[in-house]
């Protein structure tokens, strides 16, 4: 049965190396990779790739399970278009084999615990921005643009459009800077 690999790292500044090593060393006779966040199957382009070749009696070879999905509905989804192919998927550095009952009791398990640490990860994440934003450290993302020069280029007669050219943003941009700015007084 031919093994097939896949390696995933989640930025850029990570490297495939060890990954690409191990599963060379598990035997794969191709391997595909990339640099993308795990939380989502959606926009993997290898991983896809690699589903669409398998075949029955075929393995796909990961080193860990959370380098093939951070969700469990997302492992299941996989384990499941392998399954119907009658290929099957084993992690190197994890007991799991879906060929075997205990491989996929230990995969399922192994899932639950990945979703859940992702879980703990984004509350961990975004109770750090409250805290920040309450302490006045956070504001978000800077401008892309400065209000006052939206305006003033309104002022001047320019157009929403015509604005976001000039300035080379979008249209909302636009909407949203002459949205933050105080409005315009009409005299009689």
């Amino acid at each position: 049965m031919p093994s097939y690999g896949y390696a995933r790292v989640s930025t850029t500044d990570q490297s495939l190396g060890l990954q690409r090593e191990a599963l060379e060393g598990a035997g794969c006779v191709a391997i595909r990779s990339e640099k993308i966040s795990g939380t989502s199957t959606k926009g993997r382009a290898e991983l896809r790739t690699i589903l669409d070749f398998v075949q029955s009696g075929d393995e796909l070879v990961v080193t860990r399970i959370d380098r093939l999905a951070r969700s469990i509905g997302d492992l299941q989804d996989v384990v499941r278009e392998l399954k119907a192919k009658g290929a099957t998927l084993r992690a190197i550095e994890q007991p799991i084999d879906t060929s075997t009952a205990a491989g996929k009791a230990f995969l399922d398990m192994l899932g639950v615990f990945a979703e859940f640490e992702t879980n703990l990860r984004r509350e961990r994440q975004m109770e750090g921005i409250a805290k920040a934003k309450a302490n006045g450290v956070y504001r978000g993302r800077k401008p892309s643009v400065d209000p006052q020069e939206v305006e003033r280029l309104r002022d001047d007669g320019l157009k929403p459009g015509e604005i976001a050219k000039r300035l080379n943003v979008s249209r909302s941009t636009v909407w949203r800077a002459l949205g933050s700015t105080k409005p315009r007084t009409v005299v009689s």
